[in-house]
């Protein structure tokens, strides 16, 4: 109860702060594309019930790869700022109030990519609303991405990427306080603003010993 009434207080503080700033990136979606403004993507959330996540659109229509690689052509002008800068994601905030998702919490995946990937250890990531920022989150930003070249993104976040985030996850979740929380939080915020001052190289998360354990566990 405590968690949920966080986020809400948190969702509708941050909507309110960041309203101009979604509201500028729409007409810039508007003005350099066509099409809508906003995207909703299909995710697994909290007990492995499905829910639409809402993004701003940065990529143009077209089919393609579940998975945004590192130099997808399907991203727009517009949308590398904003998924550089994460203001992509602020939309995800109405989820928040929605109790689809939470603040802090296991980011949640594509409904193929659960069923076609998930290890039974995995699937502990289920049990807990879905979250805007996380270990396995600030990872994938800080170095991850770096990881999905080539022609199938899809292939290289499946192979070297997906169980990392996954453990770095459910360390999370064996752990979490609200003062993890709140730690989470500051570490994202200042990951976007290393990010736009030009840093590239970051040292590994504080759970990726843990995370590597389990990964080690889940081998045997």
């Amino acid at each position: 109860m405590v968690k949920r009434l966080f986020d809400i207080s948190c969702a509708a503080v941050a909507l309110i702060v960041t309203a101009p700033l979604i509201a500028l990136a729409a007409v810039g979606i508007k003005l350099t594309d066509p099409g809508p403004i906003f995207y909703g993507a299909r995710r697994v959330g909290f007990l492995g019930r499905e829910f639409t996540m809402y993004k701003l659109r940065t990529m143009r229509a077209g089919r393609g790869s579940r998975i945004t690689g590192l130099h997808d052509d399907r991203v727009s002008g517009i949308g590398k700022i904003l998924r550089r800068s994460k203001i992509d994601e602020l939309p995800q905030l109405f989820n928040v109030l929605r109790g689809d998702m939470a603040i802090v919490g296991p980011r949640p995946e594509d409904p193929a990519i659960v069923r076609a990937h998930y290890s039974p250890g995995d699937l502990e990531t289920l049990g807990m609303r879905p979250g805007l920022a996380s270990p396995g989150s600030i990872y994938q930003y800080q170095s991850g991405d770096k990881m999905l070249t080539g022609d199938d993104p899809e292939n290289h976040y499946v192979d070297k990427l997906l169980k990392t985030k996954l453990a770095l996850d459910r360390v999370y979740m064996r752990r979490a306080t609200l003062r993890k929380d709140l730690a989470i939080i500051g570490r994202t915020l200042w990951t976007i603003g290393a990010v736009a001052a030009g840093r590239r190289k970051f040292q590994p998360p504080p759970e990726m010993t843990a995370a590597r354990r389990l990964l080690a566990e889940d081998r045997q």
